[in-house]
């Protein structure tokens, strides 16, 4: 699957699995709340030497025969940290929006700050072709560091040793060797099984104009013509005690706290759907490729290294969530010790042809436990944020999955669940929310079960 094109140095050509994302437009976009006084100069010392040291962060995206290729930007177009005053979720808000289109810089950082100086909001965007969650996530902490650093008086050195920059290898170069037929036969079977098992997706409840134009059906959430969409997000944020609830009944259960997650969305979305019968859903996990290479791949490497698995699964009108986490969870397991996450990367080419490869009802991604960033004594993260946001929406579709963007900051589990307004209205998603939240405080306020007692003689 490998292009076999090598870097020339001022290019590299995107390998198949970056080069899916090109046109997908993905984004990975972090937020970072802060209290304190920032040192501006520092900060943007700290972005440019992230850059510097990642080429792919001041990178565009070139045409390159058929494929595409990452190419560097003159000296006077690579992203500089942009300031300015204003509302912290207006800033939110806007930057969620605002896409990094191809041929531009594939990275994006922007400080804004309240009036008083005491209060900011940092936000770090990253183009999916370059990136995937840990190395994001990896990014930010490394960006703060390095400020803290400088802040602090030391000497943090973000130079290449060389003039030429240093382009991480792509994920497809660093998979263990496959026989072709092995490979030929996984694709044969994957689109068998989508062929035979369909998924139903949960319908928008935002409807479109009529085709006589005369006017906008808003639908149940009141949102407005389909043309009108953009990016919200809604968030559900579970405390510590919570979060460690959850952890302990997944433990007690035998399955990951992922596994309950995604069988919680699942049934969640099971009740958006008519009928009381079974209907054939689908689950789509993200899975990280870092450390499941040999040898591992740092997180700090800025390429997206992640595949994903699809599950189908028949869920009644009434599931029982255990049972479902149960089964996802089994099926995950024996997917990854199978090595199909290794051909699941190799058939990735035949996605835009087979899209049934990628569609479920849910896509359930999971980061698991990160840290947030190690700030100077004078500063202070109020909140850090993850959320994946894309470009293209196709509210004409009727349907799609739901996003949750899973992952737990300091112990507390985060799910941002993105959506287009033109799609899903936000009334919706706030209920689709708040059931998901009730699903998760019964798995995390769970008691333990008695013990087993003697029976009496």
């Amino acid at each position: 699957m490998d292009n076999g094109k090598k870097a020339d140095g001022m290019h590299r050509a995107l390998c198949p699995v970056e080069s899916l994302y090109v046109g997908q437009r993905s984004r990975a976009f972090l937020s970072c709340a802060l209290r304190g006084r920032v040192d501006v100069e520092a900060l943007s010392a700290a972005f440019d030497a992230m850059t510097e040291a990642n080429p792919t962060l001041r990178s565009r995206i070139v045409p390159d025969g058929a494929g595409h290729a990452l190419s560097l930007l003159g000296e006077d177009e690579r992203p500089r940290l942009v300031t300015r005053t204003g509302d912290e979720e207006e800033a939110y808000a806007a930057e969620l929006n605002n896409p990094l289109p191809v041929g531009g810089p594939l990275s994006r950082a922007v400080l804004v700050s309240a009036p008083d100086g005491e209060h900011h909001l940092f936000l770090l965007v990253v183009d999916h072709t370059v990136t995937d969650g840990h190395s994001s996530i990896a990014l930010h902490n490394a960006l703060w560091d390095h400020y803290r650093t400088l802040v602090e008086g030391g000497r943090a050195d973000g130079t290449p040793v060389s003039g030429m920059p240093r382009w991480p290898e792509p994920v497809s170069r660093l998979l263990p060797a496959a026989d072709e037929a092995d490979t030929a036969r996984y694709l044969d079977s994957r689109i068998e099984e989508a062929g035979l098992h369909p998924v139903t997706l949960v319908p928008y409840d935002v409807r479109r104009p009529e085709v006589d134009g005369e006017g906008a059906d808003a639908g149940a959430g009141g949102a407005g013509a389909a043309d009108d969409g953009h990016i919200e997000v809604c968030r559900l944020l579970l405390d510590t005690e919570l979060t460690t609830g959850l952890r302990r009944t997944a433990r007690r259960s035998g399955v990951s706290v992922h596994a309950l997650v995604a069988a919680t969305l699942l049934t969640t979305a099971r009740r958006r759907l008519d009928g009381d019968g079974p209907r054939t859903l689908g689950c789509l996990s993200p899975v990280d490729l870092r450390s499941r290479l040999s040898p591992p791949l740092s997180a700090s490497a800025m390429v997206p290294a992640v595949t994903t698995h699809l599950q189908t699964l028949e869920v009644p009108g009434n599931p029982d969530p255990l049972e479902t986490a149960r089964t996802v969870h089994a099926r995950l397991s024996d997917y990854i010790s199978r090595g199909d996450h290794f051909h699941e990367v190799r058939i990735t080419p035949e996605i835009p042809r087979n899209p049934a490869l990628q569609l479920a009802t849910v896509i359930a991604t999971n980061m698991g436990v990160v840290p947030g960033p190690r700030l100077p004594g004078e500063l202070e993260a109020v909140d850090v944020r993850l959320v994946p946001a894309r470009e293209h929406y196709f509210p004409q579709a009727g349907r799609s999955p739901v996003m949750a963007c899973v992952v737990s900051f300091e112990g507390r589990l985060a799910i941002e669940f993105p959506y287009y307004t033109a799609c899903f209205s936000p009334s919706f998603m706030r209920a689709f929310r708040d059931d998901v939240r009730e699903g998760l405080l019964a798995f995390a306020t769970a008691a333990e079960p008695e013990p087993a007692r003697a029976a009496a003689g």
